[in-house]
Parts: C-alpha cells; structure tokens; sequence
C-alpha cells in the first residue's frame, strides 16, 4: 500500500526505533522528536514521494503529508517503529542505554524549548485542534444551506432546511463540553469533571435564576469561561487527591470538586470570561471595522511570519469565540489571503524557474495550495528561495484588505482556500479577494525574482 511504503521510506531515513522518542500528529503533519538527525535527512526526506514538504523546528521534525494521509502513515510508521523496537530488544539487551539516551536527549530538547509561552500555546493547540473536523463540518453545512438559500429563499421553510440549520448549529450546543473535556484532560484532570462543568455554565436553566440583582445567562463568556472553570477545576480535583485518603477519594474528590468549582464558575470566573469574552469580539470587529483595509493590510501580510514564529495558534480560541459570539469570525478570510499570496507568488516561480525538479515541486504543491494547505509552498518553494516568501507576504496582504474593506466573515474553522468561499457571507467579495492575492503575489515575485537553483547533475 502507498501508506506503508511511505512510512517505511520515513523510517529508512529516521530510524532506526531507537533514534525515535516521541511520535505524533496533527491533521497534515507526522510530527517526530528524534536523538540524532543525518545531516542529509532533510535532503532525502523531501525526494520521498507522497511527502509534501519538511518543516525542522530545531527540537520537533515536522513531515507534511497532507489530510487524511498524515492519518494512515502515521498509524504504519508507529506500527513499524514498534515493531522493530520490539526485534532489537529481542536480539539484543544491549539497545536499552541507546533507548534510553534518546528518551534523555528528547527530554533535553523538550526543556529547553519549554518556555512558559510555548507550553500555553501546545495546550491550546491539544485543546482546540480536536474540536476542528466539527466546525468544519457544521460551518460548511451551514454555508451550503446559506448558498442554496440565495438562489431560492422559499427552501427556508422546508423541513430538509431546518434539519441542516439544525445540524449545522450543532457544535455551538456541545462546544463547551468538548472544550471542557479537553481543558481538564490538558490540564492533568478528570476529563469528564471538566465536561460537567462547561455544561454547567453553559445550562439553559441558569436563565431562570437571579443571584442578588443579576439574572445569570447561560453560556456567557463562551469558550473563555469554559476554559478558566475546567482548568480551575483540574487544580482544585488534583490537591483533593492528595488531601482525601484513598478509601474517600472515589466519591468525594470529584462531589467536592464540582461543589467547589462549581459556585466559583457562576459567581467569578463566568463574569471575568464574560468580560474578556466581549472584550476579545468588540476589539477584533472594532479593529476591522475601523480600520478597514489598513487592518486587512496588516493581518494579512503578518500572518506568514506568524505562522512560522508557531504563535499563530493563539488565534484558534479567539476564531472560536467569535463564532461563538455572531455566528462568524471575520478575521479567518483576512489570514486566508496568506495562502492565497502563496499560491500567487509560486506560481510566477513556476513561470520563471527552468530548474525541472523545482518545477516539479510547485506543479504538486499548487492544487492543494489552492484548496488551502500551504505547508507544501511554504517549506517547498517560498521559504527556501526568499524572496517569493516576501512576494507571498505583499500577495496576503493585498487580498486582506479587500476581505477587511468588505467585513467577510465566515461560519468555519480548520478550512482555508477556496473551500472557505462556500461559509463566507459574500462569496463573490471572497472570491475577489482570493483574486488579489493571487495576482498581487504573482507580480510582487516575478518583480522581486529569486536565485534559481542550479540543475542537479
């Protein structure tokens, strides 16, 4: 099968089991910690067919595969990792110290980059990246219903609508016990005590109920207030353990968690969440409405560089609040038009280039770049060539001044590229804006030029 033989193909390169101390993913990328890396391994990696691109952090080695690839790889790469981790200690015990080296080595590595800054943003990416495949399931439900409903207003009534709308606002209603399950579980606590109490701040029954002169609101804060109480909620079940003996702790840890937890939510940490909450969505529609394209100008050229510093995951809980808040982000389709400035500027380099392997490279990396996966420009084409990261840059931020000038907002997260067009509220301005980054990209590269590699021999 084409998975195996590319996980076998990364092991060759990587291996062997000992070299490899930590193995994960996300949803484009095999993510691997390694005790030692082959000056060549880039090199090899990259001429790998099926990998779309290799990104080195210095600490973790990212392999960009691509959705739904990077799934089944990573399943046979762990499978053979096991397996012949399993052979080596069988022939010899003598593998033990280098396992153990590397698994050393892994945890230097880890402790050196584990600035405070860096450790928040993992735990936001553990606790949002799962939650991805719903929004982008429920906001392309609703930006189809939206579509079909512009060219015939009168299906808004039908009962097939109503379902979809329905199935579409689904993930609004769960959320909060989704990202509380997460929150707890990143946080060392009992995933399902933090579910319970996202689900408590979130209840509708909290309408009903006035504590001195302020009637509670259900869900108030959003995903901000989930985030504090299952936190809240994580620390205070974790020095319960210690405190109640073992014979107690099954039912009094998590009653006195929620107990505690739970006034603290309500009476606290709700009003604070609430207030960071609206403070997060009038500063974002206060900064794009205000400033206009100038905002557009600037998110949209930034995000590049954003995205390589690894701060961009930071965004992820403020898109989420915002769909939370009215139902669209309007940040998304500005910091879309950083792909679109990709696609634009590697093109023009595939217009110029006359090396046939960079050729190559920009002709299988474009299609997917247009349906917004821009790892593969990024690390295959831009970014080693310089100057056409730059262009990338000028091409999102052109095409970001359009999405801020006409306020496009869109009802998905995890998708990007043309794909997103389908969420948005004015397809044709998107479309337009996809435009200007491609084009604006183009020339801003093809004006800028860069150092075409030499033919290999």
């Amino acid at each position: 099968m084409k998975y195996e033989r590319i996980a076998q193909e990364i092991y060759a390169v990587t291996g062997p089991a000992a070299n490899i101390t930590s193995i994960s993913h996300c949803m484009t990328r095999l993510r691997l910690y390694l005790a030692q890396r082959p000056a060549d391994m880039e090199a090899r990696l990259k001429k790998i067919e099926g990998i779309l691109g290799v990104n080195d952090t210095g600490d973790e080695l990212q392999i960009i595969l691509g959705p739904g690839t990077t799934d089944s790889v990573t399943d046979c790469f762990s499978h053979i990792v096991t397996k012949e981790s399993a052979a080596a200690k069988a022939v010899s015990s003598a593998s033990r110290p280098q396992i153990g080296d590397g698994q050393a080595l892994h945890a230097q590595i880890r402790a050196k980059n584990a600035t405070p800054f860096k450790l928040f943003l993992k735990r936001l990416a553990s606790i949002f990246l799962p939650l991805i495949p719903a929004f982008i399931a429920c906001g392309l439900t609703t930006g189809l219903l939206g579509t079909a409903a512009k060219f015939d207003p009168t299906i808004t009534s039908t009962a097939w609508f109503q379902l979809g709308a329905v199935a579409g606002n689904v993930v609004f209603w769960s959320m909060n016990l989704f990202i509380g399950y997460n929150t707890a579980k990143e946080f060392g606590g009992s995933p399902i005590l933090g579910g319970i109490l996202g689900g408590l701040i979130s209840h509708p029954g909290l309408a009903a109920i006035t504590l001195g002169d302020t009637q509670l609101v259900p869900g108030r804060g959003g995903v901000i207030s989930v985030l504090l109480v299952a936190a809240l909620g994580a620390w205070i079940e974790k020095r319960l353990q210690r405190l109640i003996p073992d014979m107690f702790s099954l039912f009094l840890v998590p009653l006195l968690t929620f107990l505690i937890a739970g006034p603290i939510a309500i009476c606290l940490l709700q009003p604070l969440g609430g207030f960071i909450a609206s403070s997060i969505g009038s500063a974002a529609t206060t900064a794009v409405q205000s400033g206009g394209a100038i905002t557009g100008f600037v998110l949209g050229g930034l995000w590049l560089p954003i995205v390589m510093l690894g701060i961009h995951q930071a965004f992820t809980p403020i898109h989420v609040e915002l769909l939370s808040q009215y139902g669209m982000t309007i940040l998304l389709p500005i910091l879309a038009m950083a792909g679109a400035g990709q696609v634009g500027a590697s093109f023009a380099v595939f217009c110029k280039t006359k090396n046939p392997h960079l050729k190559k490279t920009v002709a299988s990396a474009l299609p997917v770049g247009i349906m917004g996966i821009g790892e593969p420009l990024i690390y295959g084409v831009t970014l080693p060539l310089g100057k056409p990261f730059l262009a990338a840059c000028i091409g999102g931020a052109f095409g970001g001044a359009v999405q801020a000038a006409f306020v496009v907002g869109a009802s998905a997260l995890g998708i990007s590229g043309l794909p997103l067009a389908a969420t948005t509220n004015h397809v044709l301005i998107y479309l337009a804006g996809v435009l200007t980054a491609y084009v604006t990209g183009f020339i801003a590269a093809w004006l800028l030029g860069f150092d075409d590699p030499a033919n290999e021999a």
